[in-house]
């Protein structure tokens, strides 16, 4: 086997490891699975870094299996938290699994038939007959309160101000190691990998692993990434708009294309080797030539293009840099009207805009009164003449002359249209 450790340490990827992990996935396909706990029905980019993991474990010959928490979100994990975590209802429950199993299924072929397939399961389908008298006798006479008092987790809640931990949040810890116990059992699963705020689970698993199968008391190994941040120590994953999620729906394709377009240089050259495939070569090199001409943003690029295509593909990139383009570039009125709605509102998000009648754009209207008395785009019909005289207005990109007339013909998605001034003045009229 290649050696699957060595890859992910250059990449910043192991943050803790139990000793015999490496020797392990040398020595054969292993078996491997992450948890991802339904508290939405998507994923953010948080999240990525795990997604990434099984990829790179199927990429590296290992079988990997993504566990969606259908039980354990009823709970709510308690790493890293500082309070208790409102319970979801039934409904929003299932609605939230169904759609983080909609997402994994982009990244992880479930339907493979090779011998290292990805296994998606679902930990409600073997909790959900388990009896509380049977999993105390069966699971928690095998791990000690002293035990779990140990950890992290519960100390800094139950030793930090609030209510403390409840009950149901305490039990979370052997309800994920009793995951990691099935899967033993029934896949043969020997690692369980994580974010380091998960250290504390992984390693109670591997002890419910050895305690409740003498048989298989050295096969259960743990390893953990770190949690991603930025340089200037500010939570990684969030811009002005809170999350950016993994589905268009919740972050459109711009969106998340800029996000990481606009990665600091710093934050750049980490991300570029955490979040794509991109060799290690490959990536020496495009930090040399960035380092070369920080000015051309080589890195924001390359690690804008990679990560969008691997999340949305790459038609959906190529969209994204037209309409970057559109606002940045030199684009055309051709390449304003391929836009659809949804991207041309937030490629001139915060633009002003102001609205005219469907029935005056059908009739037509001269572009003096458009820009002053139906917008306010300039101040007075003098001003505006000016500008036109000075051939420093764009409709749709192209520059006009004062006897220009706005028409039906001219509405982008037969809604909108775009005026300019200058380079960077802009206005949209939405027609109603």
């Amino acid at each position: 086997m290649k050696n699957i450790i060595s890859e992910l340490q250059w990449r910043g990827l192991v943050h803790d490891i139990m000793p015999g992990t490496e020797e392990q996935l040398l020595k054969e396909m292993t078996t491997t699975y992450i948890g991802f706990d339904p508290t939405s029905d998507s994923l953010h980019i948080g999240s990525l870094v795990p997604i990434l993991l099984l990829v790179h474990l199927k990429n590296f010959g290992h079988k990997p299996i993504a566990l969606v928490g259908g039980a354990t979100g009823m709970i709510g994990d308690p790493s890293g938290k500082s309070d208790e975590r409102n319970l979801l209802d039934e409904v929003t429950l299932a609605k939230n699994v169904e759609g983080i199993k909609g997402v994994l299924s982009r990244f992880l072929d479930f339907n493979a038939t090779e011998v290292n397939a990805p296994v998606l399961v679902n930990n409600y389908d073997w909790m959900k007959g388990l009896s509380f008298i049977n999993f105390a006798r069966d699971v928690g006479k095998r791990i000690t309160v002293n035990y779990m008092m140990a950890k992290d987790s519960v100390k800094k809640r139950i030793n930090g101000e609030g209510e403390g931990m409840s009950f149901t949040e305490f039990t979370y810890q052997l309800i994920q190691g009793y995951d990691f116990f099935h899967l033993h059992k029934e896949y043969n699963c020997l690692l369980q990998m994580g974010g380091s705020d998960q250290w504390g689970n992984i390693t109670t698993g591997t002890e419910l692993v050895r305690r409740m199968n003498e048989e298989g008391a050295n096969k259960a190994y743990a390893m953990t990434c770190p949690l991603i941040t930025k340089a200037d120590g500010s939570k990684f994953g969030k811009s002005e708009g809170g999350n950016v999620w993994l589905t268009a729906d919740k972050t459109s394709v711009y969106k998340f294309y800029q996000f990481w377009l606009n990665t600091t240089d710093v934050d750049a050259e980490k991300y570029i080797k955490i979040f794509t495939f991109l060799d290690k070569e490959t990536i020496e090199a495009l930090v040399v030539q960035h380092n070369e001409a920080p000015h051309l943003r080589v890195l924001q690029k390359r690690l804008a293009e990679e990560i969008t295509a691997f999340v949305h593909s790459k038609e959906e990139l190529e969209k994204a840099q037209k309409a970057s383009m559109i606002l940045f570039g030199n684009a055309t009125a051709d390449d304003l009207k391929t836009l659809d709605e949804a991207t041309f509102l937030e490629v001139f998000e915060g633009v002003p805009q102001a609205e005219i009648t469907r029935a005056e754009i059908e009739e037509g209207i001269e572009i003096v009164k458009v820009l002053n008395e139906k917008t306010g785009f300039f101040k007075s019909n003098g001003e505006a003449r000016r500008a036109l005289t000075a051939n420093s207005i764009s409709v749709n990109k192209e520059k006009i002359k004062e006897d220009f007339v706005l028409s039906a013909k001219d509405l982008i998605n037969n809604q909108f249209v775009l005026l300019q001034s200058g380079k960077k003045n802009y206005f949209v009229v939405r027609v109603m």
